[in-house]
């Protein structure tokens, strides 16, 4: 299994190389962000440092890691951290995060970069956030005694860890230090393979959503666009939620405002979302040009506002859903907004239990979207009720992130 493991790994990257020179864009980046890696962390790395590495696969997991970084920061100010990514879709957005001392890519997981990652880096303690596997750098730590810790995990009955024939990725389980678990269901099923180390801490997004919302941004001229009217916020769209949502908009007789954030803002998908929309729609680029209050549409086309928008919002539609699965809904339930999303939600227990307690509202097609709007606007007992359940959600189960600290450091 090693030989096969480092064979795919091989594998991985002769497909990334063939990638970029067919002008795949991540690919490049992927490639670049590598390239004279360990002479950067030679001429970077300072001498006689205590460092904690935090490794997060991409921005979600960092979004769940923030949490964890920013505690051990506030209680251990002379501590560094040592940030890394797999993916540019992470690191190309958050390279300059001030939370963390180093950020860097994380090198592919082969023997000797493993070995030579982990000597330069030293660091004191590991934390891997939610689903990273990597065997060599988990054996290596194993071997030189650094422990390493697993946050946020969640584990599925269809994992290979729980296959007859998973001996050897439970082997790889077996490098981690203690395991922190979002479920008792995922303590119960590391419990049927013989492990005992797990601690049940639930997530750490919503002590980052919380967070959040506590630290709001207030954008003046988002509430000159809402004004005192009800707002429907549609957040990390993708073109299927878009089609959606136009059709609602055109259609829609009710006097709301709304506001899209796509998940691309390229300039062609932009001009594309803006001619669907047949009412007044205005970019918030554009605002300073234009009255923004006489417009029925703002089109976010700019990164990193999303979060501090649901503020302005009554209601959300999350994207995602008919394509790989949906973003981020915590965002928007912190603010209180019930949650409307399309059909690929199951891997996410967030979005499965705000459906169970009332919260949010799965969708197929446009009729059952309009339906569930028209129902959430048109009745403000309806509304109150669901917008209470997704605010009490997220502030029942902040915590995690002192869970696993006060474990770490006892």
């Amino acid at each position: 299994m090693v030989v096969i493991y480092h064979i795919l790994i091989s594998l991985y990257s002769v497909i990334i190389c063939l990638a970029s020179l067919f002008g795949n864009q991540k690919a490049k980046l992927w490639i670049k962000g590598r390239k004279d890696l360990f002479k950067k962390l030679k001429a970077g790395l300072k001498q006689n440092e205590q460092r904690i590495w935090v490794h997060a696969a991409s921005l979600g997991e960092f979004e769940q890691g923030r949490p964890v970084i920013e505690k051990i920061k506030e209680l251990h100010p002379d501590v560094k951290i040592f940030l890394t990514f797999f993916s540019p879709s992470g690191y190309e957005v958050r390279k300059n995060y001030a939370g963390a001392d180093y950020i860097y890519y994380l090198p592919s997981d082969t023997y000797h970069h493993a070995k030579s990652f982990v000597d330069l880096v030293k660091p004191e303690k590991v934390f891997f956030i939610k689903y990273e596997y990597w065997y060599n750098y988990l054996n290596t730590l194993k071997e030189q005694d650094i422990p390493v810790y697993l946050c946020s995990a969640i584990f599925r009955e269809d994992q290979l860890f729980f296959k007859w024939y998973g001996g050897w990725y439970r082997k790889i389980l077996s490098l981690f230090t203690h395991l922190f678990v979002q479920t008792g269901k995922s303590k119960a099923l590391l419990a049927t393979i013989g492990f005992t180390n797990v601690t049940i801490t639930g997530d750490t997004r919503f002590d980052r959503v919380y967070d959040i919302a506590i630290k709001a941004k207030e954008i003046p001229e988002v509430s000159s666009f809402v004004g005192v009217n009800q707002c429907l916020i549609a957040g990390s769209t993708w073109e299927p939620d878009e089609d959606l949502i136009s059709s609602y908009i055109n259609d829609s007789l009710l006097p709301l405002k709304y506001i899209i954030a796509p998940h691309e803002i390229n300039i062609s998908h932009i001009e594309r979302l803006e001619k669907s929309i047949r009412k007044k729609a205005i970019r918030f680029s554009k605002w300073k040009q234009n009255p923004i209050g006489e417009y029925d549409v703002l089109i976010i086309d700019n990164i990193g506002m999303l979060s501090s928008l649901y503020r302005y919002g009554h209601v959300s539609y999350i994207g995602g859903g008919f394509g790989k699965g949906i973003h981020n809904t915590l965002e928007a339930a912190t603010f209180e907004l019930p949650i409307i999303f399309g059909p690929n939600y199951l891997k996410f227990q967030e979005a499965k239990d705000l459906i169970d307690l009332g919260g949010a509202f799965p969708i197929n097609d446009l009729p059952q979207l309009k339906y569930k709007l028209d129902e959430l606007f048109n009745n403000s007992t309806t509304l109150c009720n669901a917008q209470k359940i997704a605010g009490d959600y997220v502030r029942n189960n902040v915590g995690a992130t002192a869970l696993i600290i006060n474990h770490v450091y006892r």
